[in-house]
């Protein structure tokens, strides 16, 4: 019987604030919702508050609906407990900077292994940049023309 109620109470929550009439918004959906008062929407809310007040009050336990136990202090008053002083520390040493280091060297990075020309009868196309400080960039480079003819 109280999971019917819940249900129920669960039912009118969807229908009542989720799902408003259009009629409820002033007429129909395209003009009357924006056409004046701003619409009826606040009956859902209400309804659906109600629902949903009823249904935190059927699904409480009651020991959560009776009031709290007044607060009672203990029997006996126990004084704090008496710590002992931290033990002493030795003083920190002294900073000091580090030995100075040379820099390590490091080789060159090797040559990449992409292509960077490919060489046609007409011309070719030469590759320019790294792809990380610079954009991959491919550029058309057209051959020398033919020397001319010999004069006869």
């Amino acid at each position: 019987m109280k999971r019917a109620i819940v249900l129920l109470a669960v039912v009118l929550v969807l229908f009542g604030t989720m799902l408003p009439s259009p009629a409820w918004a002033g007429g129909s959906w395209r003009g009357g919702y924006h056409s004046g008062h701003g619409g009826w929407w606040w009956p859902g809310a209400i309804i659906g508050g109600l629902a949903l007040g009823a249904v935190a009050i059927v699904t409480a336990p009651f020991w959560a609906l009776s009031a709290p136990p007044a607060y009672s202090p203990p029997v006996a008053y126990v004084p704090p407990v008496a710590y002992a002083p931290p033990p002493a520390y030795s003083v920190p040493p002294a900073y000091a900077p580090p030995p100075y280091q040379q820099a390590p060297t490091y080789a060159p990075p090797p040559a990449s292994a992409v292509q960077r020309e490919v060489v046609y009868s007409n011309g070719r196309y030469v590759l320019y940049g790294d792809g990380v400080r610079q954009p991959w960039q491919w550029v058309w480079v057209p051959s020398a023309p033919p020397p001319p003819p010999p004069h006869p």
